[in-house]
């Protein structure tokens, strides 16, 4: 019986550990052909090995699968170029771009210092757009030729952006942008074939381990294995997805669509507020209004 992707082409960043690796299995499984991306750095952004992207690939094959890797920097946007050219040039096409790189610096906003702001935006949020918008390049020039295109993104936000979370005020910021840019991309996209989503996964990873979950597994069923998303990002990845600007958690065998801003309650005194008046309006709109989620880790 042939996979939900079988024969597509999948690009996977951060593709050598943790949620990554999970998803590049899951494709393979699935009878995608797999270029596997990942610097290999450490949690924080630190260092670098070909390593672990080469084991994963080594583990596709020897289950009978297609794959190559990669080691661009993401968030490099000659070497994004080169990573999409590298799977169009070994298989003659892409069809789905998986972005999930990205490392932790986290600390209280009040003490934060510029390059850890700086970098975090740098691989989560400029290392979503970079591959993308090459991506975006190749499908735009075969919807121009008169392909029917079939493209997938699927981005990797947080349920830090979707709600913050106390300690990781660059994170959260740049997660936030990332579900954003899900949306934009698929309104600016549609036209291409392109369908693009977002997942905020709930998952025992390097970059949670120890901080919010043990760092061992338990026995038995385990709700935080990463590999639990996988088959989400795996369906939105394939040509049976039939949504876009949407994003999705997912803990265990759990998922949910989350909505993003939306219109409160509308006060309209019909002319220019009074500066003195503007507090009573303010509260009316936010009683008439749903309550927000609370942020991660707040009193």
């Amino acid at each position: 019986m042939a996979g939900i992707v079988e024969g597509r082409v999948a690009v996977i960043t951060g593709a050598a550990r943790g949620l990554g690796r999970a998803h590049a299995l899951e494709f393979a499984a699935e009878g995608a052909r797999v270029l596997v991306n990942d610097l290999g750095v450490e949690r924080d952004g630190s260092g670098g090995a070909s390593a672990p992207a080469q084991e994963v690939v080594a583990e596709i094959r020897a289950r009978g699968g297609d794959a190559e890797a990669n080691a661009a920097d993401v968030a490099d946007w000659d070497q994004a170029e080169a990573m999409i050219a590298q799977a169009v040039d070994r298989w003659g096409r892409l069809d789905t771009l998986v972005c999930n790189a990205g490392f932790l610096r986290d600390r209280m906003l009040a003490t934060m210092g510029e390059s850890e702001w700086d970098a975090i935006m740098r691989v989560h949020l400029k290392g979503h757009f970079a591959p993308a918008r090459h991506a975006v390049a190749h499908w735009r020039d075969r919807a121009k030729a008169g392909e029917m295109v079939q493209g997938r993104v699927v981005n990797t936000s947080s349920g830090a952006g979707l709600m913050g979370s106390i300690g990781q005020g660059n994170y959260a910021a740049a997660k936030a942008g990332v579900a954003a840019l899900t949306i934009q991309q698929a309104a600016e996209w549609d036209r291409y074939g392109v369908m693009v989503n977002a997942i905020a996964p709930d998952a025992r990873t390097r970059m949670t381990a120890g901080i919010m979950y043990t760092e061992e597994a338990p026995e038995g069923w385990d709700e935080k294995d990463p590999a639990n998303a996988s088959p989400l990002v795996v369906w939105l990845g394939s040509e049976a997805c039939d949504v876009t600007g949407r994003v999705f958690e997912i803990a265990g065998g759990a998922l949910n669509v989350c909505d993003g801003w939306q219109h409160g309650r509308v006060v309209d005194a019909g002319r220019k507020f009074a500066a003195g008046e503007v507090g009573d309006a303010v509260r009316a709109s936010i009683a008439g209004s749903p309550d927000p989620a609370p942020v991660y880790g707040a009193r």
